[in-house]
């Protein structure tokens, strides 16, 4: 099975490097060079970093096989996969997105939504929940919050905090009190 580290984003200089929007939290392992990545859309690979480093906090690949900011160009938007067999199996506390995407979202006995995605961020990584209607929920990825992830029943509980739910929602919205009712602004009768 194949999981996806980074998406390739605009052309960096001259010489064919490329920012990436890095989709693990081992970028110093993923990205060293010789290492060979395979590329979606299939056209534009496969890939072999040739080097890799850092500006400020964006990462820039070079590519052996590419050489031209126009050759770069080419890449932008492309996804970069490896095999998951190559990964090391010795993490029993982290889960990868494509086994968190479809399973149910439990809040005690009852399913109110479905993972749709998981977003990595520096602090912590957040659950993408869509829920019952549609609405697309953040939930902060931690064990307070979500004590229980089950892939082989396929679901995810989650004892969300009073009002996590209603953050995405405009139920709570009220229109700002310094608002006046044209009608009832004093000298406005024509």
């Amino acid at each position: 099975m194949q999981l996806q580290v980074a998406r390739i984003g605009k052309p960096h200089g001259i010489r064919g490097e490329v920012t990436v929007q890095v989709l693990t939290d081992a970028p110093g392992d993923r990205f060293v060079p010789g290492t060979q990545f395979v590329v979606e859309p299939a056209s534009a690979g496969p890939l072999t970093v040739e080097s890799a480093r850092w500006n400020k906090d964006i990462l820039l690949l070079a590519f052996e096989e590419v050489e031209t900011r126009n050759d770069a160009e080419t890449l932008r938007g492309a996804k970069l996969f490896i095999e998951t067999e190559e990964l090391d199996e010795d993490d029993d506390e982290g889960w990868y997105e494509h086994e968190l995407v479809g399973l149910d979202v439990r809040v005690g006995d009852r399913v109110v939504g479905k993972v749709s995605g998981l977003h990595t961020m520096p602090v912590q990584d957040l659950l993408v929940v869509t829920d019952q209607d549609g609405k697309e929920i953040l939930i902060p990825f931690v064990e307070q919050i979500v004590p229980e992830v089950n892939v082989g029943e396929k679901y995810v509980l989650v004892t969300p905090p009073e009002g996590l739910f209603e953050v995405n929602t405009d139920a709570g919205a009220t229109p700002d009190d310094g608002e006046a009712d044209a009608e009832s602004a004093p000298g406005d009768n024509a």
